[in-house]
């Protein structure tokens, strides 16, 4: 394994842990396309390089963090949707990681249907000009709370995108553009650390095989890219949302879904059983 290797994985996954496209999708085939990287390795390699995006999202909301002390608002919202992502993501990535990991036919399915919604979000903000229902998280309810983690912990699925379903939720649930952005980017932190530890418990003796076919020194490459590489993402996506051209970003997001998740589909045919994307 090469620089250029992990700076290239690592890209991927700081940009693409922000968009509704499945991080870990686009770090398996980038792995595997780009590098001839074992399937099962790149699994191992991009589960890893969640601990960059994870210190991305913890330097950029550092000051929501530290907060937490006294909103307890935020700090409800954030118990809530983690109670409930884990409800619904464990038991499907065990059922996923036990019985599915053979046949994932399907895998770019869950994107190409992000991405008509967010297409539909964004001509739907542009032509009717509606006004949020729910400004922002003092609007929200513990109902909205619930809502958003269920759709966190379908995330646990293969090909489905964690960002792309908490923020697609919240805009249809009429949350404002630039807050369903903050808030699913907040709601990543505690995912994060409990998916990497549900990974480790289910998977730990393949995960322990696997790694072995990438260096220390390379994934910490990686790590360090998707970190730097995230917290720019990061800030780009939050100040976009913050405009009147959030419709833009909308359909711009909602088309990138569209066309990695039918590139996916097309390419998992093209290569019959040489993809385990679980």
């Amino acid at each position: 394994m090469n620089i250029l290797f992990s700076i290239i994985l690592g890209l991927v996954q700081g940009v693409s842990e922000w968009l509704p496209i499945s991080s870990k999708t686009q770090v398996l085939y980038a792995s595997y396309i780009l590098f001839g990287l074992p399937i099962a390795a790149g699994y191992a390699f991009g589960l890893f390089m969640e601990i960059g995006s994870l210190g991305s999202a913890i330097a950029y909301f550092r000051k929501d963090i530290i907060a937490l002390i006294h909103d307890r608002k935020l700090l409800m919202y954030l118990v809530v949707v983690t109670i409930f992502t884990a409800i619904v993501g464990a038991p499907l990535y065990y059922v996923t990681d036990k019985y599915l990991q053979h046949s994932s036919p399907f895998i770019g399915v869950p994107m190409i249907i992000l991405g008509l919604a967010l297409v539909g979000i964004g001509f739907y903000i542009r032509y009717t000009r509606a006004l949020p229902k729910i400004g922002g998280l003092d609007q929200m309810k513990m109902k909205h709370y619930i809502i958003v983690g269920i759709a966190q912990g379908i995330a646990a699925l293969p090909g489905v995108s964690r960002s792309g379903m908490t923020v697609s939720t919240m805009l249809l649930m009429g949350v404002k553009q630039d807050q369903a952005f903050r808030l699913s980017y907040l709601a990543y932190i505690p995912a994060s650390i409990g998916a990497f530890g549900v990974s480790l418990f289910f998977s730990r003796h393949e995960i322990n095989t696997d790694i072995q076919a990438v260096s220390l020194t390379g994934l910490a490459i990686a790590i360090i890219t998707a970190l730097l590489i995230g917290l720019v993402t990061i800030s780009y996506l939050l100040k976009f949302a913050k405009t009147k051209n959030i419709w833009k970003l909308d359909i711009v997001l909602g088309l990138l879904a569209l066309v990695i998740g039918i590139t996916v589909t097309i390419f998992y045919y093209l290569l019959p059983g040489t993809v385990n994307l679980s």
